[in-house]
């Protein structure tokens, strides 16, 4: 797990500058969304040791609790400019917030949505009664196309986040945990996107309980939020990871940022593989699938539990959406291991020799074998690329250890990038005809027709020797690429890299690619 923080700032969380407690008290949420339950997560709390809560906001009727705010703003809207219809943009669980209000208001409403966005929430919006417009890969890219179509239609916009209106109906959450749960509670785990949702929650429960911690949870490609409060001034991101596409805001609001200062104690990054195994963690608890946003908050209650040492404390976790793609869950259980560290993933190399072969599958044991792959490499050796179950990272390091320690010369392929996305799904060898072969990992927006486009790019006068691509649902798309450049082309070759607008690593001397594809 990939794990940081840093403390939102110094100054004091007693000052309220603002009247949210009123807004929240008299929000008008409940004419749409429910209360939803507080849950006990029965087996998070024996493993973590500490009393772990899920605050259900995947139970609301649109599967997120986008709706309380965007009901909240829509219903103060003076009639007049209602009828002449609201506008959006979502990544998907503000639009279906939107485009319920709007039908129970009896108004129209319009959602810019990135082209990113997975196909339920598109087709959960249009249900509802709104229309729906695809533009640009992220939401910042939608916004500022839906700010231009608000001018041009008179209509009225209404923001994900950065409304007074949208934080307090969000705020109602907090009131809701406070109101649930009477004992004493250590912190409350909350993902922000633009920060509406923490900035609520915060405004509330500070107010009554400034003893309570709140924490923000981002993803290390998505920490515009960690960033700018580091910063001390609102940061724009130049790009934003996909993959928890609930939250990949380039630049959180100016109300949210401000209240964040104030009362926000600490912003919590986790990596993609530690979303994968909290959805993981939840389901196991509520046999309920988040989307990668819903399960932030319990991936970074399990960096900080894990941080702190602690034990015997109540937690909550906000469980924020349910929003996704049924096809993602193939990406996604295969990394929730590896983020659980319940996963090995090796390269080892066996004598070409007989009993070898016997011997090596001896010393994995009783353990369960999740991947196994084998690659003839010449008369005297062989290499083996597997997965294998562990208890944990330490069971891990201790069977990597004891391969060694028997003679198998044995890489840890855990971390390696390459290797989880690409290498154990494609084992095989070079062809002899190829020469002068470099290998590169690229990254681009996932959507359709962006692989070809992708490829479009790709068409120059260097051979492409190997291609792999895999599908992850609305996440980067992840290919690797080997051409064949003579070494006198190099240096044209890298200009043409960093002219081709694509994220990439040179992978020539990874470890896994001289065993596998060498």
């Amino acid at each position: 797990m990939l794990f940081q923080a840093a403390v939102a700032a110094d100054h004091p969380i007693y000052p309220m500058k603002n009247n949210y407690l009123e807004k929240i008290l008299t929000a008008r949420v409940y004419d749409v969304a429910i209360e939803t339950p507080l849950d006990r997560a029965a087996s998070l709390s024996a493993r973590m040791h500490n009393r772990v809560f899920l605050k259900r906001e995947d139970m609301q009727q649109v599967f997120s609790f986008k709706l309380r705010g965007a009901y909240n703003k829509m219903a103060k809207i003076p009639p007049d400019l209602l009828q002449h219809g609201v506008i959006a943009a979502s990544a998907g669980n503000h639009a279906q917030g939107v485009a319920l209000a709007a039908s129970k208001l009896g108004c129209s409403a319009t959602i810019v949505m990135p082209a990113t966005t997975p196909q339920i929430k598109i087709n959960a919006v249009m249900a509802l009664g709104a229309t729906v417009l695809l533009h640009g890969d992220s939401y910042n890219d939608a916004y500022e196309y839906a700010l231009k179509l608000t001018r041009k239609e008179d209509a009225t916009f209404v923001h994900p986040y950065d409304d007074p209106e949208v934080i307090a109906g969000q705020g109602t959450i907090g009131m809701e945990i406070l109101r649930q749960h009477t004992g004493k509670i250590h912190a409350i785990f909350v993902p922000i996107g633009g920060g509406g949702l923490i900035a609520g929650i915060a405004s509330y429960v500070k107010r009554l309980d400034p003893n309570i911690k709140i924490i923000g949870v981002e993803p290390v490609d998505s920490d515009a939020m960690h960033r700018s409060l580091k910063n001390k001034r609102r940061v724009k991101l130049s790009q934003v990871g996909l993959f928890a596409d609930g939250v990949a805001v380039r630049m959180v609001g100016k109300e949210t940022f401000r209240i964040c200062r104030e009362l926000v104690d600490e912003i919590l990054l986790v990596d993609s593989d530690a979303i994968c195994a909290a959805i993981k963690d939840i389901f196991e608890d509520t046999r309920a699938i988040v989307e990668p946003s819903g399960a932030l908050s319990v991936a970074g209650l399990k960096a900080y539990v894990e941080r702190e040492n602690l034990q015997h404390e109540t937690l909550v976790a906000v469980a924020s959406g349910a929003n996704m793609n049924f096809d993602r869950l193939r990406h996604i259980s295969e990394r929730a291991e590896l983020g659980e560290q319940r996963e090995a993933v090796m390269a080892v190399t066996i004598p070409e020799q007989p009993g070898s072969f016997k011997k090596f599958c001896s010393l994995l044991g009783a353990r369960s074998i999740t991947e196994f792959n084998y690659r003839y490499a010449d008369p005297k050796e062989a290499h083996v690329f597997v997965g294998v179950s562990v208890r944990n990272r330490e069971e891990a390091l201790h069977l990597i250890q004891s391969l060694r320690d028997s003679g198998l010369r044995t890489e840890d392929m855990t971390a390696n990038e390459m290797a989880k996305l690409h290498i154990r799904h494609m084992v095989g060898g070079r062809s002899r005809d190829v020469k002068h072969e470099i290998l590169y990992r690229f990254e681009f927006p996932d959507r359709p027709g962006a692989l070809m486009n992708f490829l479009n790019h790709m068409s120059h006068h260097w051979n492409i020797s190997l291609f792999h691509y895999r599908n992850h649902g609305a996440d980067f798309g992840r290919v690797l690429v080997g051409m064949e450049v003579p070494p006198n082309e190099k240096h044209e070759f890298r200009d043409f890299l960093d002219k081709l607008g694509y994220r990439y690593w040179e992978e020539s001397t990874n470890p896994a690619y001289k065993l596998f594809l060498g």
